[in-house]
C-alpha cells in the first residue's frame, strides 16, 4: 500500500449493537471514499491475538467483524477472513470468540494462512506472509484497540504484522527483538508490500494497562476508521494524551517521514480526539523486551503439532 491520506473518522459508538456498528462504518467509509465494485475480493483481518482471558477482550468482537462483513457484502463484494496467531489457528480463535458464530449465514469464506508467500523487505529481511493477503483485492484492517507490553499501544499499524504466519512471528520476536529498531523496522516495511484497503478499529470496550493478555476492559466507546493506518495510530495517540515518541512504532514511521505521523497534518471530518473521554486510560509505564522465550516457540510449535494429530 501506498501510505497516504491524512483524514481520520472517530465517530462514538457505545454497544456492540451490529446495526449500530454498521451504521457508523458506513459514515466512516464513505467519509473515506471506500468504493467497492460488485465482485471485489475483500479480505477482513481482525486481531485473533489469543482466545485466552478477558472474554476475548484482546480481540476484535465478533459483532464488529460481522458489521463489517455485512457492510462489504451488501456493497457487492466477496468478503472473505484471515489472522494468524503467533500459537494456534485463526479458525480455532474464531470459534472459541464467537466470531464463527457471529458470520453464520453470512457468505464469508475463511482464508485459513496456510500458503505463504516469501517477501524480502525493503530492510533486506525475507519474512512468510499470508498468500490469502496478497490475492485479496482490497484488505479490511480490523484492529482492536489496546495497549501492548512491548510496544506501548497497538493500533493499526500493529495489526497487520498478523499476516505474518504463524510461528514467524515470535521468530521474529526472537531474531530482532533486541536489534536495535529492526522490529519496528520490519512491521513498518510490511505496510509498503501489502494491499491497499482501510483500517476500522474496534475501540468499543478498549483494552488497557497491561495489554494484550493481562489488559483490563476500558470503555472508550470509539469506531476509528482512516485509508492510512500511521494517520489513525497518530490520531489515537493524541487521543489518551501519549506522547507519541514513546511508542516504538510511531518513531519508526515518523523517521521514514510517512504521511500521518503528525497531529498537525490529521484532518478530523467527523468527531475529534478532543470529543471523547479518555483521561483514565492507562499505558504500561515501561517496556518489556521484544524478544519471546525460545522455549515458550519451541511449546507451541509442539502443541500445534498435536493439535493436529
Amino acid at each position: 500500500m501506498k501510505i497516504q491520506g491524512n483524514e481520520v473518522c472517530l465517530l462514538n459508538c457505545k454497544s456492540y449493537d451490529r446495526q449500530k456498528i454498521k451504521e457508523a462504518m458506513d459514515r466512516i467509509c464513505v467519509q473515506c471514499g471506500v468504493r467497492v465494485a460488485n465482485g471485489v475480493r475483500v479480505l477482513l483481518k481482525p486481531n485473533l491475538v489469543s482466545a485466552k482471558g478477558h472474554d476475548g477482550i484482546a480481540c476484535t468482537h465478533p459483532e464488529f467483524v460481522a458489521a463489517a462483513a455485512e457492510w462489504f457484502i451488501d456493497h457487492g463484494a466477496v468478503v472473505s477472513i484471515g489472522d494468524s496467531p503467533a500459537f494456534g489457528s485463526g479458525k480455532k480463535v474464531m470459534d472459541i470468540l464467537g466470531i464463527t458464530e457471529s458470520l453464520a449465514g453470512l457468505p464469508v469464506k475463511f482464508a485459513d494462512f496456510t500458503k505463504i508467500r516469501k517477501m524480502k523487505l525493503s530492510g533486506g529481511t525475507v519474512v512468510g506472509v499470508a498468500a490469502d493477503a496478497f490475492d485479496c483485492d482490497f484488505l479490511a484492517n480490523l484492529p482492536k484497540l489496546k495497549t501492548h507490553v512491548q510496544l506501548l499501544v497497538s493500533f493499526a499499524v500493529k495489526n497487520y504484522f498478523g499476516t505474518v504466519v504463524g510461528f514467524r512471528k515470535p521468530w521474529i520476536h526472537g531474531k530482532y527483538g533486541d536489534v536495535g529498531n529492526k522490529f519496528e523496522e520490519i512491521l513498518v516495511d510490511l505496510l509498503d508490500e501489502l494491499p491497499a484497503g482501510i483500517s476500522l478499529i474496534d475501540g468499543i470496550q478498549a483494552l488497557h494497562e497491561k495489554g494484550p493478555i493481562k489488559g483490563k476492559s476500558f470503555p472508550l466507546g470509539l469506531i476509528g476508521g482512516a485509508i492510512n493506518p500511521v494517520a489513525l495510530d497518530t490520531a489515537l495517540l493524541d487521543l489518551f494524551g501519549i506522547k507519541e515518541s514513546r511508542s516504538p512504532l510511531w518513531k519508526e514511521c515518523a523517521r521514514r517521514e510517512h504521511p500521518g505521523s503528525y497531529i498537525g497534518e490529521l484532518i478530523f471530518p467527523l468527531k475529534t480526539p478532543g470529543d471523547f473521554c479518555a483521561e483514565k486510560f492507562k499505558v504500561p509505564a515501561r517496556l518489556s523486551r521484544i524478544s519471546f522465550n525460545p522455549m515458550r516457540l519451541v511449546h507451541g510449535s509442539i502443541k500445534r503439532i498435536f493439535t493436529k494429530l
